[in-house]
């Protein structure tokens, strides 16, 4: 018998653990080595701890080089570092024009600028490997006082905020997708969607440095599989079970009526823009609240207990999306 071909999008997270678990023990330098659901690793450097990440970006073609680097910025920032040093390795398929590189670029030298990162290296090549092109970044930064905020912080009793609505990523996508197969979708929703990476944004760097000023013990960037993957990861890189309220959940309205008339289900699809931050119960209020008055909207959406696993608060568990809904429109 032939063995299961494995889907397009992330590993299976037993998979994955099964492949993590053969390397080596780590050097007493790594502080957090790789792991299912950890946005990042850290390394203790003389200057501090550095927050190093790594990301491709493949599901989308426009403005690749500035979606990289957003994007892995969000992962060194969900570790409460603020970035600032990128490398990128960029792919082109044959047939690729100048100014096409060109723009590719000018757009990622103005996404790092905005963030005050610079490019320190890299790689940059044409291969018949790849069909579109692949931007695969490196994102790093420092924690000059050694701390750092892991995905696996959370403890019995702590509670989650959702700090930006989701899908917002994943609504720009959509919105391409359904331009190419008109629905019944009305035009302002389509328009407002196709603006999501830019409004309302898909960068959690600055709302994640605030929520670990406000101590943030635990914090998770939502991208592939969406908000289902994000909350399970979250609850298993901390060994706890999650209860979500389902109620406080903040949709991006536009990305939701899109995923309802394409069939697809707004908890599984990419979530970049938001950010899950877990706190204690003592603080937990006063951080949402803070995060609220500087403009950063917050609802506490999740509690902590004993356990594995994510339901929703009526008992239903949440079902975990392994891959993300948009990997169905290229199969439909």
């Amino acid at each position: 018998m032939s063995e299961e071909r494995l889907p397009p999008g992330k590993l299976p997270p037993s998979l994955l653990r099964e492949l993590l678990s053969g390397a080596a023990a780590p050097p007493p330098e790594v502080r957090l080595p790789p792991a299912v659901g950890e946005d990042a690793g850290v390394i203790d450097v003389p200057g501090g701890a550095l927050i190093v990440a790594a990301d491709p970006i493949t599901l989308t073609d426009a403005g690749v080089g500035a979606h990289a680097a957003l994007v892995n910025a969000n992962d060194v920032a969900a570790m409460g570092a603020r970035p600032r040093w990128f490398l990128a390795v960029v792919l082109l398929p044959p047939g690729t024009g100048g100014q096409e590189v060109r723009e590719l670029f000018s757009a990622l030298h103005a996404a790092l600028d905005d963030m005050d990162v610079a490019l320190v290296g890299g790689h940059t090549e044409v291969t018949d490997a790849v069909a579109r092109p692949v931007v695969v970044g490196q994102m790093m930064g420092l924690r000059e006082d050694g701390g750092f905020v892991p995905t696996g912080g959370l403890s019995p009793g702590d509670a989650v905020l959702q700090v930006g609505p989701a899908p917002v990523e994943g609504a720009a996508v959509l919105a391409a997708e359904a331009v190419r197969s008109p629905r019944e979708i009305p035009g302002d929703v389509l328009r407002a969607a196709a603006r999501a990476i830019e409004d309302p944004g898909i960068s959690i760097v600055a709302p994640a440095l605030r929520a670990a000023e406000l101590g943030a013990l635990a914090m998770h960037d939502p991208t592939e599989g969406g908000l289902s993957a994000g909350l399970h990861e979250l609850a298993e890189a901390s060994g706890v079970a999650l209860v979500v309220d389902e109620a406080a959940v903040q949709w991006f309205e536009p990305g939701r009526r899109i995923c309802r008339a394409l069939g697809l289900d707004p908890w599984g699809v990419l979530a970049s823009g938001a950010l899950l931050a877990g706190f204690s119960p003592e603080t937990v209020e006063a951080a949402r609240r803070r995060l609220d008055a500087d403009g950063y909207a917050a609802t506490r959406i999740a509690r902590a207990e004993a356990g594995r696993g994510v339901r929703l608060a009526g008992g239903e568990e949440l079902v975990r999306h392994e891959r993300d809904e948009l990997s169905r429109l290229s199969e439909g």
